[in-house]
C-alpha cells in the first residue's frame, strides 16, 4: 500500500486516525504497530516476517548489550555488534544484491549462472538502516535499551516512514514511544504537511514523471529536447521524495510524533557538497554518522580522507538499487565532492553566487539521468543527447516545450523556497488568526480533493521506492 493510493487515502488512514483518537492511550502503541503491519502486508505479507525478524533480533541485541555492559564485558559487546552488523547487512544484501552480483559475475566470466529471482522486500533498506542505528546507539552507551517489545516494534514498523523513509534514529523518538501529546493544533499541521506532499507527488511529479518517460524512450533526442527531458525527471525525484517525507512527517504529527525534516530546497545550493547537506537529510547523517566519521572522516590526511569518500559514495550508490548506473552514480558525486573538497569549493565561494547554483543544478541534472537510466549505454547515450550529439533543437523540441512549459516553469518555481516564503508571507499579514487559519484550510481541502481525483483519474503512479 502506497500514500498516493485511493485505498489508502479513502479507507485506511481515515480508519486508522478514527481508531487512533478513540481509542485509550494505552492501547494505541499496540493499535499502531498492527495497523503498520496491515499497511506493510498489504501487497507481499510473507515479507512481514522479514521485518519481524529484523525486529526482534535488534532488541535481543540491545538487550544484551546493556546485559553485558552491567557486567563489564566489553570485548564481548564488540561481538554483539558484529552479529548485529553481519545479521542485518548479510539480510539485506541477500534480497537486494544477489541477483545483481550473479548477473555480474556471468557478464564478466561469460557463465550462465541461473538468477535467484528473489523479490526485494520493500522498505528494507530504510528499517534496516533504523534498526542497526539504534544497536550501535546502544553499544556505543548513547541511548539505553529499549525493554518493550511492543514499543521497539512500534519503532521498527511504523507505517508513516517505513516504505519511503525518512530514516528515524531511535533516539530522535525516544520518548514519544511512551507518551504522546495529542491538541488539534498539531493534528491540523500535519494534515496540512500530509496534503502539500499528497499535492507534490500526484499533481507534480506523477505529470512530470510522464514527460521523462516519455521523452528518455526516444531515440535520437535533441539537446533542448533532452534537456526538457531530464528537467523533467529532475522535478519528478524531488516532488516524489521530498512529498513522500512530507506526507510521512503529516501523518507523524497526526498520530503525536515528531520527525526531523529530510529536505531543505536543495536545488538552491550553491554547491555539491551543500546539495547533500539539503537531499535526503536523514540519509547522508546516517552515513555519516555511521561510517564516514568512524572511519575516520578527514582527521587523518587527505589520502584517507579521500579513501573514507569513495567508501562511502560507493556504499550510497549501492544503497539505491542494485545496478552499475547506482555504483556510476555514487561515483560520480564521489568525483564532485572530492574535487570540491581540494580546491574547488574554495572558488565557488569567491565566485557570484549564480555561478555555484547553475554548476550545482547542472551537474546534478546529469547526476539523475545516470540515476533513472537502468542501463548504462542508455544513460551516455541520454548524456551526449544532452551534450548536443543529436542537434541543438527540432519540431519535437518546439511540441515539448510548448505542451509542458507552465508545468516545469511550476516546478521549479516550487522547488526552491522562494514561493513559499511569499506566500507565507502574504497570509501573515493577515491580522485575524482566524482568517489565515480558514485560507490554510481552505487551501488544503481544495489540494486534497484535485489531489484525490488525480489518483483516482490516473492510472499513472509510479512508486519510485520499490528499489529500496
Amino acid at each position: 500500500m502506497v500514500f498516493s493510493s485511493a485505498v489508502f487515502l479513502l479507507v485506511f488512514l481515515p480508519a486508522v486516525l478514527l481508531l487512533y483518537y478513540t481509542v485509550p492511550d494505552c492501547l494505541r502503541n499496540p493499535l499502531l504497530l498492527a495497523v503498520s503491519l496491515i499497511f506493510y502486508g498489504w501487497g507481499e505479507p510473507v515479507y512481514i516476517l522479514i521485518m519481524l525478524f529484523s525486529t526482534v533480533f535488534d532488541y535481543s541485541n540491545g538487550l544484551m548489550l546493556e546485559w553485558l555492559d552491567r557486567r563489564g564485558r566489553p570485548e564481548v559487546r564488540k561481538w554483539v555488534l558484529v552479529l548485529s552488523l553481519a545479521g542485518n547487512l548479510g539480510m539485506l544484501c541477500f534480497f537486494k544484491y544477489t541477483d545483481f552480483l550473479i548477473s555480474s559475475v556471468n557478464a564478466l566470466t561469460g557463465q550462465g549462472f541461473d538468477l535467484v529471482g528473489i523479490a526485494l522486500p520493500i522498505g528494507i533498506s530504510f528499517y534496516t538502516f533504523q534498526t542497526l542505528s539504534y544497536t550501535i546507539d546502544v553499544y556505543r552507551r548513547e541511548i539505553q535499551a529499549q525493554h518493550s517489545i511492543l514499543r521497539f516494534g512500534m519503532y521498527i514498523c511504523m507505517f508513516p516512514q517505513l516504505i519511503a523513509g525518512p530514516i528515524v534514529k531511535y533516539r530522535d523518538i525516544e520518548k514519544q514511544l511512551g507518551h504522546r501529546p495529542i491538541d488539534a493544533a498539531r493534528v491540523c499541521r500535519g494534515i496540512f504537511r500530509f496534503t502539500l506532499g499528497l499535492g507534490k507527488k500526484v499533481l507534480l511529479a506523477n505529470n512530470c514523471g510522464m514527460i521523462w518517460d516519455e521523452i528518455s524512450a526516444q531515440q535520437g533526442n535533441t539537446a533542448v529536447t533532452a534537456f526538457i527531458g531530464a528537467a523533467a525527471y529532475m522535478l519528478q525525484i524531488y516532488f516524489d521524495f521530498s512529498g513522500y517525507s512530507d506526507m510521512a512527517i503529516g501523518i507523524g504529527k497526526m498520530l503525536g510524533f515528531d520527525f526531523l525534516e529530510n529536505f531543505d530546497y536543495p536545488y538552491e545550493s550553491g554547491s555539491v557538497t551543500e546539495f547533500w547537506r539539503r537531499w535526503h537529510i536523514s540519509l547522508g547523517s546516517w552515513f555519516r554518522e555511521y561510517l564516514y566519521i568512524p572511519l575516520g572522516g578527514n582527521r587523518k590526511g587527505l589520502p584517507r580522507q579521500m579513501l573514507n569518500l569513495l567508501i562511502v559514495w560507493s556504499l550510497t550508490g549501492l544503497w539505491h538499487g542494485a545496478g552499475w548506473n547506482f555504483v556510476v552514480w555514487g561515483l560520480y558525486f564521489f568525483v564532485l565532492l572530492a574535487v570540491e573538497k581540494l580546491f574547488l569549493l574554495d572558488r565557488l565561494k569567491k565566485a557570484p553566487a549564480a555561478v555555484g547554483h547553475v554548476y550545482t543544478l547542472l551537474t546534478v541534472l546529469f547526476s539523475w539521468v545516470i540515476f533513472a537510466c537502468d542501463d548504462i549505454g542508455a544513460a551516455g547515450s541520454y548524456l551526449l543527447s544532452l551534450l548536443g550529439a543529436n542537434g541543438l533543437a527540432d519540431a519535437t523540441t518546439v511540441y515539448y516545450f510548448r505542451e509542458n512549459f507552465f508545468l516545469l516553469v511550476i516546478g521549479a518555481l516550487l522547488s526552491v523556497s522562494f514561493a513559499r516564503k511569499y506566500l507565507s508571507r502574504k497570509v501573515n499579514l493577515i491580522p485575524d488568526e482566524r482568517i489565515r487559519f480558514g485560507i490554510k484550510a481552505a487551501v488544503g481541502a481544495g489540494l486534497y480533493v484535485v489531489s484525490l481525483l488525480a489518483v483516482i483519474g490516473s492510472s499513472y503512479n509510479p512508486f519510485l521506492y520499490f528499489r529500496f
